[in-house]
């Protein structure tokens, strides 16, 4: 019998290993060797053509005495405004999902739809409505107000609202649904014993939903930071070479200038590694401070 069991027990492991074996070589072949190699090349002065020069680090104190590094750092906080305004009105919408009348899946799905449309085309798509000349936007602002639009991609103090509002629109739907189903997690006695002791309106949103979903507020805070520290694709699209006077650049388009512009793998790899550990210590700060603030029931 233990032989017979052994034999089972080999072939378990056999099928165990070979269901295993595909996602762990797919790690360690784009994830972790990619990781090991950027940390080698973020030493060395390599253009992808000729032989990696070593320069030990040479590329992170040039990093920190060029200009544009601490402007795009700058202008990638800057599109975090958007991650409050953004939980705002996202919750604001939630709570006005969260009714059963007739009709309420449709408007949910209307809102969520920017989240799963193709990142690109909703920059192009942007692109034109933000266009100064025949633009959505500003013929709107003319015909209803009588107002004159600005150059929303084509002025340094409009760049970054633009880029705000465009994420605020492409990213609301699923902060709304996260919060959609928060709420639809607490038990409607919370509210109940509120309106026994008289509460308004809005002492049961400020002293009942707004805390038991902090949960949920923490979340989106974290992955927006982190988003917003790898945001790349719309500022590709709607800020050419980084904007009027690198108004619109982020840190990651940054070093995807240099990696794919300039062919300076190596400055860019030490730009991304610094990029990593600035958004490590971001994260690991915000998850201490968590204990102060976030709800655990």
């Amino acid at each position: 019998m233990k032989t017979k069991f052994a034999g089972y027990r080999k072939k378990e492991l056999a099928w165990l290993y070979l269901f295993v074996a595909p996602p762990v070589l797919g790690f360690l072949l784009f994830g972790l060797v990619p990781i090991l190699f950027s940390i080698y090349i973020s030493f060395q002065k390599w253009d992808m053509l000729s032989e990696p020069q070593w320069t030990g680090f040479d590329n992170y104190r040039e990093l920190f005495r060029d200009e544009k590094v601490f402007k795009s750092l700058y202008n990638t906080v800057y599109l975090m405004i958007g991650i409050p305004i953004g939980m705002a009105i996202s919750l604001v919408l939630a709570i006005l999902m969260n009714r059963q009348i007739k009709g309420i899946s449709f408007m949910r799905t209307i809102y969520y739809l920017p989240v799963i449309s193709p990142i690109i085309a909703v920059s192009l798509l942007w692109q034109w409505i933000l266009n100064q000349d025949y633009g959505l936007l500003n013929n709107l602002l003319w015909d209803w107000f009588g107002i004159q639009g600005p150059n929303w991609l084509g002025k340094p103090e409009w760049v970054k609202p633009s880029l705000i509002l465009i994420g605020l629109w492409s990213g609301i739907g699923s902060t709304m649904v996260l919060y959609l189903a928060g709420l639809q997690s607490i038990s409607s006695s919370y509210y109940e014993a509120a309106e026994i002791d008289g509460a308004s309106a809005w002492n049961k949103l400020t002293k009942i939903t707004v805390p038991l979903l902090s949960p949920i507020h923490f979340f989106v805070i974290v992955m927006g930071v982190i988003g917003a520290f790898q945001s790349f694709s719309q500022i590709y699209v709607l800020a050419v070479d980084g904007g009027p006077e690198y108004s619109g650049a982020t840190i990651v388009y940054y070093i995807f200038q240099h990696a794919f512009k300039y062919f300076n793998m190596g400055f860019a790899s030490a730009a991304a590694w610094v990029l990593g550990i600035i958004i490590f210590i971001v994260t690991l700060i915000q998850f201490k401070l968590s204990d102060k603030w976030v709800y655990q029931d």
